[in-house]
């Protein structure tokens, strides 16, 4: 009896194995896109987002891509066509300015409302610039390349010194002192005649003739 009752057990623990292995689906395996999906196509969870992020990831990592077209222009700080300032440039503020500038009155009502849209559209975009946030940022002291490279680039050493150096010797016992050593090209350099080309000239100065002025 005993026995009997084992083998029922073993063979309804059998089938029980047999149908959970049956429902079970087949084991997922990863893809090229980072999600997994199972042999049987049933399950699928590629995330599309991961998809898009990969793409974009590899078309910004292209140079050409980057470099292909511009990502930005500095339209995109002017203001749009026709409008104004606020306040607006009066028309005795653009008169006042262009006598400062030393620059000639407009002639006709349409130069001067072409003069002050652009001059209103000059001013906001200095103001765009304004605000931008330079927090953080040393600013220049001057007008130019002040990394690392361009210090190291600029600095004069004794290796760059080397020929001028290489051009001079000492002279005197006593009292030393530099004098340059000048080279044999150079030496014939003031042995031309500087009054060559003159059409007058008197002594050792050029003779210009001027017109008299008229009374």
């Amino acid at each position: 009896m005993a026995s009997r009752a084992f083998t029922a057990r073993v063979q309804c623990t059998t089938k029980l194995l047999r149908y959970s292995f049956a429902a079970r689906p087949s084991a997922p395996t990863r893809t090229t896109c980072g999600s997994y999906r199972a042999f049987s196509g049933s399950i699928g969870l590629c995330d599309a987002g991961e998809r898009s992020s990969a793409s974009a990831e590899k078309h910004l990592s292209e140079p050409r891509d980057i470099l292909g077209g511009p990502s930005w222009s500095v339209e995109s700080l002017l203001p749009p066509n026709g409008q104004q300032l606020d306040p607006p440039i009066s028309s005795q503020q653009l008169h006042h300015l262009l006598r400062l500038s030393a620059l000639p009155l407009p002639k006709t009502p349409e130069d001067e409302k072409k003069m002050m849209d652009t001059l209103s559209a000059q001013l906001h975009f200095v103001g765009e610039v304004q605000r931008v946030d330079t927090s953080g940022v040393k600013p220049l002291s001057a007008i130019r390349d002040e990394t690392m490279a361009a210090e190291k680039e600029q600095t004069i050493d004794l290796k760059a010194l080397e020929d001028v150096l290489m051009g001079e010797k000492v002279i005197g016992k006593h009292y030393k002192r530099i004098q340059r050593v000048t080279p044999p090209e150079s030496s014939k350099a003031e042995d031309w005649d500087l009054f060559g080309s003159a059409k007058r000239r008197e002594r050792n100065f050029f003779v210009v003739e001027s017109e008299q002025t008229q009374e």
